[in-house]
């Protein structure tokens, strides 16, 4: 992967993820346990659809983190967030989703919106070494959104439940993206160096967390709501640290700045439609015990 563009991988990731999604809710879908019952993130170890869709999702995380070692965080989260246009089509062959006129005008109202933010917005990197000020105070936020969604989740059933599941997990997968970000730098340093880094274990435990949360979502059977709220919350938490930890910038000129705000507020719409519950009943299967 030496080479090449930090933006291809990104795309590449965005791909990925997507079709890794995708299995792995055919999987979750397979069990028996109930998205309130944390037994079903065990049964779903044993479905080879979902262990697939799993390689798939590290196979993204890698291509993502090369991604991110010359590309700006809030740059190439916002070519990840694609994930969400590409798995649409993808669910309806895989695992039967019923993908409404809403959702195609919301997938192209997310794409046009992202391609116009980034081409108006022209993020630009800034430090390389966040303040341990910033990361303390990005963690607590991050955390205390993410339990009150969970709490929120857990009381609800439908689209609703995946939106809340999805949306904390998004901010979990985002978290992780600007963890990535430093640990990438820091893989020369041999094994020792990564055992005492917090790095390694703020990196492990996000994407657990987002892992549990997203699996969660997907499980309700509402494909498209999980992973628009996800790739939402994702993008949005992105802006959000890659200002707040990396002091990425947008560009000056206010004669763009603006118009990039608009089009990433676009994209957003975009996602909130997709999260919307017109694509009917979820989707069920029958829990395969094999």
């Amino acid at each position: 992967m030496m080479g090449m563009s930090p933006y291809l991988l990104a795309l590449l990731a965005a791909v990925a993820f997507a079709l890794g999604s995708v299995l792995q809710q055919r999987g979750t879908l397979e069990t028996k346990a109930s998205e309130g019952d944390p037994h079903f993130l065990v049964e779903i170890l044993k479905k080879p659809v979902w262990l697939l869709g799993g390689a798939l999702q590290v196979t993204g995380w890698i291509l993502q983190a090369a991604a991110l070692v010359d590309g700006s965080l809030i740059v190439v989260q916002s070519i990840c967030a694609l994930s969400l246009v590409i798995a649409l089509p993808l669910g309806v062959r895989f695992s039967g989703q019923h993908i409404g006129k809403r959702s195609v005008a919301g997938a192209l109202i997310t794409l046009i919106g992202i391609i116009a933010f980034l081409y108006l917005g022209q993020p630009q990197g800034g430090t390389s070494t966040p303040s341990s000020s910033s990361w303390s105070t990005c963690l607590i936020i991050s955390a205390g959104v993410m339990v009150t969604l969970t709490l929120f989740a857990r009381k609800k059933q439908g689209p609703l439940a995946a939106v809340l599941f999805a949306t904390a997990a998004g901010i979990s997968y985002g978290f992780q993206a600007a963890v990535t970000k430093i640990f990438v730098t820091q893989l020369g340093n041999g094994i020792p160096f990564l055992l005492t880094s917090w790095t390694t274990y703020a990196l492990i435990l996000s994407a657990l967390i987002g892992f549990g949360l997203q699996q969660s979502a997907l499980k309700t059977g509402f494909l498209a709501p999980a992973l628009a709220a996800s790739n939402a919350s994702v993008l949005a938490s992105s802006v959000i640290f890659g200002v707040a930890l990396y002091q990425e910038t947008l560009s000056n000129g206010q004669e763009r700045f603006s118009p990039a705000i608009i089009a990433l507020a676009i994209a957003i719409i975009g996602v909130v439609m997709l999260a919307s519950p017109e694509n009917g009943p979820p989707v069920k299967m029958e829990p395969n015990t094999h």
